[in-house]
């Protein structure tokens, strides 16, 4: 199993450093043994995983798809060595997380340098989607995801709670009066997040979102940045979490509309890990440091 484990160290150094020599100075072996495991990995995966040129190795297909995972491998079997002999308060490696796409562009930036500053050691790397991820095939260690859950096969930890507004620009209100029951909706130009082309458009209210209003607007889009700029250059209504519209509200470009029934609750921002695979010391001190410094945030959202 040592040897083994060797040959995939061996692998994943020399495509960092471009080469089995340097790889072999930096594992402290000689280049002939360096090329030996290299060639007992190849062996036993069947495979090539390196083209081998006189002045720099390059990777074959197969090469490339398995050295993602080759370097993960590695980078935990150290972080585990490290936690083993107590040194474990120096966390390092990548860290792949994938955010939606909005709450990364207006939140997470500061938060990911402060994180930084706190391991300087993790790599972090950001995937900004709205779209549900599989953790393990795409090999994510961590998503981020705003709602209320549906898996409840994956471990997931509340970080903080979100919320459901409803506003419009100033401008817009003053031109075409302000809405002040849900049916009033009917009657104004809604801008609508959607991840899909479905007809119609449906707005839920009310604690459980039982109150439903269909409506119509000039402007659908999958992105809730946009949709905010358009209400606040007084095009329509929009509707969607506190978080997005956040900016545009203590600046006064949008102001929130109350209607005879309250949004309806968003549920909350949650930390997703697999749960046949245990989070690596930098995935649980990423959640950590998001549960840690979330909620005092999320309070003016």
């Amino acid at each position: 199993m040592a040897d083994r484990l060797t040959g995939v160290e061996v692998f994943v150094t020399a495509m960092r450093l471009g080469g089995l020599s340097a790889a072999a100075r930096k594992l402290q072996m000689s280049p002939a043994m360096a090329a030996k495991h290299l060639n007992a990995l190849e062996a036993r995966l069947g495979t090539a995983l390196v083209n081998r040129t006189t002045r720099r190795l390059s990777f074959t297909g197969a090469g490339a798809a398995y050295f993602e995972r080759a370097e993960r491998l590695i980078a935990d079997f150290h972080e585990a060595e490290a936690e083993a002999t107590a040194q474990g308060a120096v966390v390092g490696g990548r860290l792949r997380v994938s955010v939606p796409a909005s709450f990364a562009v207006l939140h997470l930036g500061p938060l990911v340098a402060a994180f930084n500053r706190r391991h300087p050691g993790i790599t972090m790397e950001l995937g900004l989607s709205d779209r549900q991820v599989d953790l393990i095939a795409e090999g994510w260690d961590c998503a981020i995801r705003i709602g209320r859950l549906v898996d409840s096969s994956l471990v997931a930890r509340k970080l903080a709670d979100v919320h459901f507004i409803l506003c419009a620009a100033p401008d817009y209100l003053a031109r075409h009066g302000t809405p002040r029951c849900v049916a009033d909706l009917a009657e104004h130009d809604c801008l609508d997040f959607t991840l899909s082309s479905s007809s119609p458009r449906i707005w839920r209210f009310g604690k459980d979102g039982s109150v439903r209003q269909p409506i119509n607007g000039t402007l659908h889009a999958d992105n809730g940045d946009v949709l905010v700029e358009a209400a606040a250059a007084g095009l329509g209504l929009v509707y969607g979490p506190r978080f997005i519209a956040a900016r545009a509200l203590q600046e006064g470009r949008l102001v929130e509309v109350a209607l005879d029934h309250a949004p309806s609750p968003l549920g909350a921002i949650y930390a997703i890990t697999h749960p046949s695979r245990r989070p690596a010391a930098r995935t649980r001190a990423w959640i950590e440091y998001l549960a840690e410094t979330l909620p005092p945030l999320a309070a003016d959202w």
